[in-house]
């Protein structure tokens, strides 16, 4: 098993150069990262600008099918070229599906899918209708091109996600996969898409999917998540990482575990090291207070806080001594047993070495919380604030939360999307 990671500072010759941008993007920002792990090409590709045009360029290359599965996909700049692109492909003869969630995407017309219909695609929705699994999201990213290479990570079709860093945008990853665990995804896409097109709405047919799936074990392996019992399958994977690790770097997204999880987090901290890049900024405060809800108990076992400030963050980072976790699941009650999740697992040293060095560089552009500050906000007000926020996160999708501050004030109405 071996791993070829580019230098850092070559890689960044993919992204687009700096220079074309009045925007003062951090480094760690426009990097491409390319590695190869057992067979597999991988690419981490960070640069807003760069996965849109990555995403074109695989749907205009497409031969014989694209297969996407999305959890927000919005009508505006970046979700008219995307979806243009599918129907191209779609007038060309390739077979294109979609399977996108109603939830996350409800803003969308359906009717703007006409086009592609017309050429032979086909577009379903995910939970469309009140039913016992509504509630239950499919926040899955997925995109399949020709059965032969597979995308996923947090990024949505949505111009904030594939645009340039600022302090709009969402600094999040997309990644690439060529090598023969496609072939996972490929089987799994036709369960979900069966799923929905067949018995959405099942939960009982659902809960079976995710439970009898086959866990991967190889180098490269796709793991699932969805509502479960307990933990899901791709968290059941994490805590088995962490049971004895002694290093532990996670940028994410939301971050609200439960108490288990916390304390098992702390144990790697006090044993070892822990470093927790978390957002700083979002359009959504609740995720954010609730996140500080848990910072105190981190920092008593010795954990490293640090959160991002230049724009929001929306990365599934996590990276456990050798063993590395990209995908679309955050940290939360949400993500760890309601909604059906992907997260790649990468078992190999050198690229975890990449990927840790990655979320290392992000200490420039975050702020450090340490015991004082986190003491200085957390009055007793604020702390019923985070903890009302742990609550409702853990039962409400991220759309809904959204549109709760609980006075919180830490989003920019200017700024929201």
């Amino acid at each position: 098993m071996s791993i070829k990671p580019l230098p850092l500072q070559v890689s960044l010759a993919t992204a687009y150069d700096r220079r074309m941008t009045d925007v003062d993007v951090p480094a760690a920002e426009t990097e491409t990262i390319k590695a190869e792990v057992a067979g597999h090409r991988l690419e981490v590709i960070v640069d807003g600008d760069e996965r849109l045009d990555r995403v074109l360029a695989l749907l205009a290359g497409a031969i014989r099918s694209i297969d996407l599965i999305m959890y927000i996909f919005e009508d505006d700049a970046a979700g008219r070229r995307v979806l243009d692109a599918m129907t191209a492909a779609a007038r060309r003869g390739v077979r294109v599906r979609a399977v996108i969630d109603s939830f996350g995407s409800g803003d969308i017309a359906d009717a703007v899918f006409d086009p592609l219909r017309a050429e032979g695609g086909t577009v379903t929705f995910f939970s469309r209708r009140w039913r016992s699994t509504y509630l239950i999201r499919n926040h899955q990213k997925l995109l399949l091109i020709d059965e032969s290479i597979a995308v996923t990570g947090g990024f949505n079709i949505a111009a904030p996600y594939l645009s340039r860093q600022d302090a709009h945008c969402w600094f999040d990853l997309a990644f690439l996969v060529r090598g023969p665990s496609v072939a996972r995804m490929i089987e799994w896409f036709e369960e979900i898409h069966d799923y929905t097109l067949n018995d959405d709405g099942k939960v009982l047919t659902l809960r079976r999917l995710i439970r009898e799936w086959p866990v991967d074990t190889g180098p490269v392996s796709w793991l699932v998540g969805g509502p479960t019992q307990r933990l899901s399958p791709w968290a059941r994977a994490v805590r088995t990482d962490l049971e004895h690790a002694r290093q532990l770097d996670m940028a994410i997204a939301y971050f609200s575990p439960g108490q288990g999880m916390l304390r098992r987090l702390g144990r790697v901290a006090r044993r070892g090291r822990a470093r927790f890049v978390m957002a700083g900024k979002s359009d959504n405060a609740a995720t954010i207070g609730a996140s500080r809800l848990l910072y105190g108990y981190l920092l008593r076992k010795g954990a490293t806080i640090w959160e991002y400030q230049p724009c929001r963050l929306h990365m599934k980072l996590i990276v456990i001594d050798e063993i590395v976790y990209i995908g679309t699941a955050n940290f939360d009650m949400r993500s760890l047993f309601v909604n059906v999740e992907l997260m790649v697992r990468i078992a190999d040293a050198p690229f975890a070495a990449t990927m840790r060095d990655f979320i290392a560089r992000m200490a420039p552009d975050c702020e450090m919380v340490t015991k004082t500050s986190h003491k200085a906000r957390a009055n007793w007000l604020t702390r019923l604030r985070w903890t009302l926020a742990w609550f409702v996160v853990g039962l409400a999708d991220y759309t809904v939360t959204r549109r709760l501050n609980f006075g919180l004030g830490e989003v920019d109405p200017e700024t929201e999307i």
